[in-house]
């Protein structure tokens, strides 16, 4: 199935998979499909999508997809807001499990299998390649030089604060510093 991202396109009603053969994925949206997911994502440009594998049976009534996403993405640097080119290539898997359900309670262990959603009536491949690209994204991009200057805020006539100074032991040294010294004066 090459689709070229029309997202209506790119659900496959599970009731139409065939169960012996399976089904070949290849989504390459198109550009107008690229800036919407750019747009959704807070991307500046989406250059080059791809999400290619095979949606598999497996188990008596489950499905899992195995493939590969691909792409090109820009991004805004976290420093100077220059564009920041990735290039992404990730393995993507997910199982789609008919009787799974979600863990219950107050408060409850996050399974250790976080690639697996529950088999409903339709598999939305398209919201699967989104879904992995965002997850697939740097989350700090940087231009190529770019950093982190030190900023100091204190009123005037104090003391500029440090990171070391923030730390929760940091006061402990300072009052361990001034009992010293007073101590030796005595």
């Amino acid at each position: 199935m090459t689709t070229p991202g029309n997202k209506r396109e790119n659900v496959v009603r599970v009731a139409d998979l065939a169960r012996a053969k399976g089904r070949i994925v290849e989504i390459v949206p198109d550009p107008a499909a690229r800036a919407g997911i750019a747009t959704d994502l807070g991307l500046l440009e989406v250059r080059k999508l791809r999400l290619d594998g095979r949606l598999a049976p497996f188990g008596r009534r489950d499905w899992r997809f195995e493939g590969n996403l691909g792409a090109t993405v820009v991004q805004p640097c976290v420093v100077t807001l220059a564009p920041v080119v990735t290039r992404i290539e990730e393995a993507v898997l997910r199982s789609f499990v008919a009787e799974w359900q979600p863990p219950e309670g107050d408060e409850v262990e996050l399974p250790e299998d976080v690639d697996t959603e529950p088999l409903g009536s339709e598999i939305d491949l398209q919201a699967m390649m989104v879904e992995a690209l965002a997850l697939a994204l740097p989350a700090w991009p940087r231009a190529e030089g770019a950093d982190l200057d030190v900023a100091v805020f204190t009123e005037p006539g104090q003391a500029p604060m440090s990171d070391d100074d923030a730390r929760p032991f940091a006061g402990l040294a300072s009052l361990r510093d001034k009992l010293t010294k007073d101590d030796g004066g005595s």
